[in-house]
Parts: C-alpha cells; sequence; structure tokens
C-alpha cells in the first residue's frame, strides 16, 4: 500500500515555509501539492491559474522527485461553493484505492482544524499530520517585500522568484 501525503495550501505564493514541510515528507510515496481553488474561509488569493503555475515552477526547484501538483479541486469546483478539505480526500482516495492518505497541516490550520467541514469524519478516514514549518517564512512576508519592491531573496524559491518578478502580480 502506498503512501500519499496531502498538502493543501493556498501557496499564494509558495515560500520555503512550504518547502521545510516537504522536506520532511520524504518518507512518503508521494507529496501532492494542492493550491485551494475556492478557500472555504473565504481567503483572498492570487488567480487559480497563477497560483498554479507557481507550484509548478516550486516544484522544479524541489529535489524530491515524489512530489506533484493535484488537479483534485478542479474537478470538484463547483460554482458559489468552496472546495473542502473532505470532499478533496475523498476524491483522492476513489482515485487512488491501494493508497494510505495522510491530511498534512502547518501549526496554524490545526489550532482550528475543528472547524473544517466534517473534521470529526476526517479524523476517523484519513491520517492527520500536523507538520510545522522549520523555516519560519509565510507567504505574506513575500506578498508585504513584493508590495514594497523589496528583494525576496530566501523567502522563495529561484524560479519562484524569478516568475513572481516577471508576472508583477503583488
Amino acid at each position: 500500500m502506498s503512501k500519499i501525503a496531502v498538502f493543501g495550501s493556498a501557496f499564494n505564493p509558495p515560500s520555503l515555509g512550504h518547502k521545510s514541510v516537504i522536506e520532511s515528507l520524504g518518507h512518503f510515496d508521494q507529496v501532492l501539492l494542492i493550491p485551494s481553488i475556492s478557500h472555504a474561509w473565504g481567503k483572498e488569493m492570487l488567480d487559480y491559474k497563477i497560483r498554479c503555475q507557481l507550484v509548478d515552477a516550486f516544484i522544479e526547484d524541489l529535489s524530491g522527485v515524489n512530489v506533484q501538483r493535484s488537479l483534485v479541486e478542479e474537478a470538484l469546483l463547483k460554482p458559489s461553493q468552496a472546495v473542502t478539505t473532505f470532499s478533496v480526500l475523498e476524491a483522492l482516495e476513489k482515485q487512488n484505492p491501494n493508497s494510505e492518505l495522510t491530511f498534512v497541516v502547518g501549526p496554524d490550520n490545526l489550532l482550528s482544524f475543528s472547524q473544517f467541514y466534517k473534521a470529526d469524519e476526517i479524523l476517523l478516514r484519513w491520517n492527520l499530520l500536523a507538520c510545522p514549518e522549520k523555516v519560519k517564512v509565510r507567504s505574506t512576508d513575500i506578498r508585504t517585500k513584493l508590495a514594497h519592491a523589496s528583494s525576496i531573496e530566501g523567502l522563495t524559491t529561484q524560479k519562484v522568484a524569478k516568475l513572481l518578478k516577471e508576472l508583477s502580480v503583488y
């Protein structure tokens, strides 16, 4: 049975904090990065397609071959509805019936996990792994620096930094 880590985030944009979490998931056969297409709590985010480009650039910079971006949220999206973690895990379970799924959360989401849709059922059906960042860089730090035309060196990967500069989105 393969072991799949499911790491959902806004990735708005991907940061070295995200990278430090992913680096601690090396014992999984596969790590799925899932950019939020429609945030359950109405979080303001860059356009989904741009964030997917950023995640793809981010993955190119990672050394792990077991990391890929998942399209599951695109398949689940319905107009004017958030895509829930529960629906994502249920869909991934159907796509990967011979795999053990582990939902990866950062410390911020662990503290609010009880607010997730069907949180109790998620805990009954799938594994939950709280994984703090070993590098304390938040996407907010990157957005703030870019808004003030400051360098983002040391906050994200090279390809993401280059793409952010080219796109001028913040």
